[in-house]
């Protein structure tokens, strides 16, 4: 018995251009006829399209189906285990992304609770790179002292985020003075000024301890998304986030040293 290409289609969920598509590039064509010299796919012909489909369910190309379908010496076995593997790492990569999207939608969710208008308004050229948020959500997202961090920001209205960028703008230029002016970075002022950042964090977001601040500090040098975050790239010097992670950590052994 003979089924027509519309039959095909039917009962193999697959579309008549498709079945068309496989006799043109010759990886399945009809090998009956009609009486009236229509062509009609056998029951050997459906056989082989049930394996091409499961191919393609795995993600092979046609060329490859090609060769595991007419080559006798072509090993499937090595083909499938090939296929596994691939499968598994995009699987893996997948999983990945899905992660890094839910976090991305906890940050927006859980973040600054400003209009597009106020964020300009208020954080001016201090930008908030999305990227970075993420990814130091994945970081810390188990640290007590990141979860109170996110879930205070959330609570600031846009008259507490002014003081608190405007507090930042004048301890910033505080910093890159002391910076211009050659100020060791563990000398008194810029351990002070070390002090008055841990004390600012302290203050509008979560407790910050000295070991969380080197903490803070070694991300400010190690990531200049972080790092702008409190000094804007235009004010940025060469060295100057080494220069305020080195105040920090120098801060936090004036702090536990005895008095």
């Amino acid at each position: 018995m003979g089924y027509s290409v519309g039959q095909v289609s039917g009962f193999a969920g697959v579309t008549v251009r498709t079945l068309h598509h496989y006799d043109k590039a010759g990886l399945l064509s009809p090998s009956d006829r009609s009486p009236a010299g229509y062509r009609l796919y056998s029951d050997a012909d459906l056989a082989r399209l049930q394996q091409i489909l499961f191919y393609r369910e795995l993600g092979f190309p046609l060329d490859e189906i090609a060769t595991i379908l007419e080559d006798p010496q072509a090993n499937a076995l090595d083909q499938l285990r090939a296929r596994h593997r691939l499968l598994t790492e995009q699987i893996s990569t997948l999983q990945r992304l899905v992660e890094v999207a839910e976090h991305a939608m906890e940050v927006q969710q859980t973040g600054v609770k400003l209009t597009p208008e106020e964020r300009f308004e208020v954080f001016g050229e201090v930008t908030f790179d999305l990227t970075y948020a993420t990814e130091a959500h994945l970081k810390w997202q188990h640290h007590e002292g990141h979860q109170r961090s996110m879930a205070r920001a959330a609570t600031h209205s846009k008259e507490h985020w002014a003081t608190i960028m405007a507090e930042a703008a004048d301890w910033r230029l505080r910093l890159t003075a002391a910076f211009d002016a050659g100020e060791p970075a563990d000398g008194e002022p810029a351990m002070d000024l070390a002090e008055e950042h841990r004390q600012h964090i302290s203050r509008w977001f979560t407790p910050c301890p000295t070991d969380m601040h080197g903490r803070i500090a070694d991300d400010f040098a190690a990531d200049p998304r972080a790092f702008a975050l409190v000094v804007p790239p235009t004010a940025q010097r060469p060295g100057l986030a080494p220069y305020l992670r080195t105040a920090v950590h120098a801060n936090a052994v004036r702090r536990s040293s005895p008095a």
